[in-house]
């Protein structure tokens, strides 16, 4: 028998997976890392992005997170997402609509305001879009 860590992935709508794995993979501030089960304790900001969760059997789910906090623990890994989505759930003409819209309001910007709030919705749309691509690439391969 192979050994897991529990991992809890939360959001302010709720909880969307818990369940056990034989690796994490997560976006953090620092670049992606891999948790296996009794990983050094460490807690990190997360970027917007993928977290994929393997199985014993070496299946991944994927979900995008638009940012929050990673908190890893030997037996236990939480990610505190702001948003949190199946990767299969996410809709990629949404995406698309919503970094169209962002680069529209950076091209026009009228307030620093207004920018910074436009920057960080393109880079949730384009982070989005990054999941989905992941995503494809995984089936095709």
């Amino acid at each position: 028998m192979a050994m897991t860590v529990h991992v809890d992935i939360v959001s302010a709508e709720g909880a969307i997976h818990s369940g056990q794995a034989a690796m994490v993979y997560a976006t953090a501030e620092m670049g992606e890392v891999g948790i296996a089960p009794r990983h050094t304790a460490f807690i990190s900001r997360l970027r917007p992005g993928d977290v994929r969760v393997e199985n014993e059997q070496g299946e991944q789910e994927h979900f995008y997170v638009s940012g929050g906090m990673l908190e890893v623990q030997p037996h236990k890994v939480t990610v505190l997402a702001d948003t949190a989505i199946r990767a299969r759930d996410l809709d990629e003409a949404a995406a698309l609509e919503a970094k169209r819209r962002a680069e529209d309001a950076l091209s026009g910007q009228k307030a620093e305001f207004e920018y910074a709030k436009a920057q960080a919705e393109l880079a949730e749309a384009v982070a989005q879009l990054r999941a989905i691509e992941k995503l494809r690439k995984m089936k095709r391969g």
